[in-house]
């Protein structure tokens, strides 16, 4: 099977790190699980247009980019690496209702 092949059958984090043969504590990926794959996920689209063309070096970049992923968290937690949207606002936001919209 191809690289893109492998990478569509793996599902949990935990299978992309043991695909990749990355050894990994499982409390920081129980805890992390997504956050790491959208790490993965952002680190892979940052690499774009420069991923090499041969198979055997791209799993190279990937498994570099998926620990350098784990690796984000192992010492930091999801509020600090701030990867999703909800962890990046700054200040909780203020959502207008008119007095026409309020019933009792």
């Amino acid at each position: 099977m191809s690289l893109e092949e492998d990478m569509e059958e793996l599902e949990a984090a935990e299978d992309f790190l043991r695909y990749f043969e990355l050894e990994y504590d499982t409390t920081v990926v129980h805890v992390n699980r997504l956050h790491i794959l959208q790490r993965f996920h952002n680190y892979l689209s940052q690499a774009g247009d420069n991923m090499p063309e041969d198979e055997d070096a791209q799993r190279e970049v990937y498994k570099k980019l998926l620990q350098r992923a784990y690796s984000d968290f192992v010492d930091s937690d999801a509020q600090t690496e701030k990867v999703f949207k909800v962890f990046k606002m700054m200040e909780p936001q203020t959502v207008f209702v008119s007095l026409a919209d309020i019933k009792t």
